[in-house]
C-alpha cells in the first residue's frame, strides 16, 4: 500500500475487493469472512453479518436509507442461507437535522424491518458536528439461523450450475442517479428495495438445490458474477438478451453513457443451482410479486484458474464481462 484512499475504494469493484483482501490478511482473517460469517453453535448454524450504509441522496423514489439499511442487512443473511431474526441498529447524525426526517427514517426502518421479520433489539446514537457526515449514517448487524439443509458460499459454483437472477438489474441505482439535481432528468425508475427473505422460503420449501447465492449491490451484476467467478474458479457465461433491464434504465443509462450491468441492486438475488433444478426454480419465484420477472440468464461453462466472466451480446458476439473498475455512482447503499 501507502498511497491514499479515494473513492473508488468503496464502490464495490476491483479497488475495493483489493482493499478488503489487504485489510484481511492484517487481521489474520480470511478475506472470504468479509462482511459475513458463519458459525457452528449447539442447535445449528448461526449467520452474521455487518453492514454500514450512506445514501446521496438519502431519499430516492421507491426507498430511502432507513428501508435500505434494513434490508440489505436482512438480504447478506439470506445469500448465507440464514432465516433472518435479529438487527442491531446504529445511527450518525449530522448536527443540524431535522428532527421530522429523522423519525420519517425511523418509521421507515420500523416498517422493513416488520415485513422482512426481523426484530431491532441493539443500537447506538452519536451525533457529530456538522459537516462531518452527510446528514445520516446507519450501521447494522444481522443475526439469523442458517436452514439446516443448506450450504451455500461464492465458492461453491459448479459447472453445469443455471444462474438465475430474481428480477431486473440496475433499479436501485438508476433510481439514485435519477434523485441526484445535478443531472435534471425526469424519470419514473423506482429503486428494487425490498427484503429477500421470501424467495429464500420459497427455494427451501421447494428443497431447491443451491450452491451459491449473491445479492448484486454495490457494483451490480457484473460485479458479483465476477466474485463468484474468482471466488469458485469457475467461467460463467450470460446472455445479455435474457438479463432483464426495464426500459427506463436502460433509457437512463444510455443517455448518461453507463452500462446497467454495473448498477446496484437492493431487492434482487442472483441464485446459482444445478441445471435440473432450473425450471422448478423460475416457475416457483414468478409466483411472488417480489420474484415475478425472474429469469434463467446463464451457466457455468467449466473451470477457470482466474475466474472469468463472459457475455453473449444480442449481435452474437462473445465478449468479457469484467468486474466494475471506476466509480459509476458513489454512495447508492
Amino acid at each position: 500500500m501507502g498511497g491514499r484512499i479515494i473513492l473508488e475504494h468503496g464502490a464495490g469493484g476491483r479497488l475495493m475487493h483489493e482493499l478488503i483482501r489487504e485489510i484481511s490478511s492484517r487481521l489474520k482473517t480470511p478475506s472470504r469472512g468479509v462482511d459475513k460469517a458463519v458459525f457452528k453453535m449447539q442447535g445449528g448454524r448461526v449467520a452474521f453479518t455487518a453492514d454500514s450504509f450512506v445514501m446521496k441522496p438519502p431519499v430516492v423514489k421507491g426507498c430511502d436509507i432507513g428501508m435500505l439499511s434494513v434490508n440489505g442487512t436482512v438480504n447478506d443473511l439470506v445469500t448465507m442461507g440464514a432465516n433472518p431474526k435479529y438487527l442491531s441498529l446504529s445511527l450518525i447524525i449530522e448536527e443540524g437535522l431535522e428532527e421530522d426526517f429523522l423519525m420519517r427514517i425511523i418509521g421507515s426502518i420500523s416498517d422493513a424491518a416488520e415485513r422482512a421479520g426481523v426484530k431491532i433489539v441493539t443500537g447506538d446514537v452519536k451525533v457529530v458536528e456538522k459537516g462531518g457526515c452527510d446528514k445520516i449514517f446507519i450501521n447494522t448487524s444481522g443475526v439469523g439461523r442458517v436452514y439446516s439443509n443448506i450450504r451455500v458460499s461464492t465458492l461453491n459454483a459448479k459447472p453445469g450450475d443455471a444462474v438465475i437472477v430474481t428480477g431486473s438489474v440496475g433499479d436501485h441505482g438508476a433510481a439514485v442517479l435519477a434523485a441526484r439535481g445535478e443531472f435534471q432528468l425526469e424519470t419514473d425508475v423506482s429503486s428494487d428495495c425490498a427484503s429477500l427473505t421470501r424467495i429464500l422460503e420459497t427455494l427451501v420449501r421447494r428443497r431447491i438445490i443451491l450452491h451459491t447465492l449473491i445479492d448484486p449491490t454495490r457494483g451490480g451484476l457484473a460485479t458479483s458474477l465476477n466474485e463468484v467467478a474468482a471466488s469458485s474458479k469457475v467461467e460463467i457465461e450470460v446472455e445479455e438478451e435474457k438479463i432483464p433491464v426495464k426500459e427506463e434504465v436502460s433509457s437512463l443509462c444510455e443517455i448518461l453513457g453507463i452500462d446497467p450491468l454495473y448498477l446496484g441492486c437492493e431487492g434482487r438475488l442472483v441464485i446459482f443451482t444445478p441445471l435440473r433444478y432450473a425450471e422448478e426454480a423460475v416457475k416457483s419465484l414468478r409466483r411472488l410479486e417480489e420474484s415475478k420477472d425472474a429469469c434463467l440468464i446463464g451457466r457455468v461453462s467449466g473451470r477457470s484458474r482466474t475466474g472469468e466472466v463472459r457475455l453473449l451480446t444480442r449481435a452474437g458476439g462473445v465478449r468479457s464481462l469484467p468486474m466494475l473498475h471506476g466509480i459509476p455512482l458513489p454512495r447508492i447503499c
